[in-house]
């Protein structure tokens, strides 16, 4: 694995590649507020072993990336779009199969809509449709959870001190995970430590809550035409399963894989069935 620090149009992206270059590339894009970290080694080395060159990146205010004044993000949710482009320019990649998880896959979704030639099949893994479809987006999407939507209305974190940072972060993750299942407490506290440490300013990535969309696509979903595999957790209080169904029913030929009792993001338990599902599904 390889970290690099690319700049394309005046913007410092940090990146990571893993496996042989003459691979096909897998591009991961990362859910809003987290860096490349949470796309955790193991899962990347799944792919390269499988036969994959896998790049992950750092978001705007998160990691190593450039990185704006708390509170004044210069830029929008569509330059964030244009980032996975600078992303596979940089590496010299003309199209890649595209992975988003959460807001990385609303990404993901804008990607394929805005930018068709750079992308070669969707994996949307925790999210729900970015764009509407006839005019409108579904009726019938749930909203989050209560214990969510608590959790984000009553939360309170001390930013100017790493460890209340910490906790905050840790707690989050407990509510994401969905609780059906053991939540390992010890290795979250970990890898959020790690991604607090190595941020130029973790506050920055506060930015990512007050983002305005910028040029959204126009096209509707229905207009995707790579293929599209939807993996979704019975278990989501962000974004409760129908919103991977209606992903699924909007994308044409979109496959639903559904796992059973996880919450949000990818399960520790589940890295060897996503990984063998997203090497399935680019094959």
């Amino acid at each position: 694995m390889a970290e690099r620090v690319i700049e394309v149009d005046g913007v410092e992206l940090c990146t990571e590649s893993f496996g042989d270059p003459a691979d096909p590339p897998v591009l991961l894009v990362m859910g809003l507020g987290a860096s490349m970290l949470w796309w955790e080694e193991d899962f990347c080395r799944m792919l390269a072993v499988g036969g994959r060159f896998v790049i992950r990146y750092d978001h705007r205010d998160t990691g190593r990336s450039v990185t704006y004044e708390p509170g004044h993000p210069g830029y929008t949710g569509a330059d964030l779009v244009a980032d996975a482009v600078r992303v596979l320019a940089a590496h010299g990649i003309p199209a890649a199969h595209v992975v988003g998880v959460s807001a990385g896959g609303a990404l993901a979704q804008s990607l394929a809509l805005d930018h068709a030639e750079r992308v070669l099949s969707l994996v949307l893994i925790s999210t729900s449709p970015a764009v509407p479809d006839d005019g409108d987006l579904p009726s019938d999407l749930p909203p989050p959870t209560e214990e969510f939507a608590w959790f984000a209305s009553t939360a309170r974190v001390d930013r100017s001190d790493a460890d209340s940072v910490i906790d905050h972060q840790v707690a989050y993750a407990r509510v994401l995970a969905g609780g059906r299942r053991p939540f390992d407490e010890a290795a979250v506290r970990v890898l959020v430590r790690r991604d607090v440490e190595r941020a130029h300013d973790f506050d920055a990535a506060g930015n990512h809550d007050s983002l305005t969309d910028g040029e959204l696509p126009r096209a509707p979903l229905s207009s995707i035409a790579v293929p599209t595999l939807v993996i979704h957790g019975t278990a989501d209080p962000m974004f409760p399963l129908r919103h991977g169904e209606a992903l699924a029913e909007r994308i044409p030929g979109a496959r639903l894989l559904a796992l059973q009792d996880a919450g949000h993001g990818i399960d520790p338990a589940d890295r060897p069935t996503v990984a063998a599902a997203i090497l399935d599904h680019t094959a």
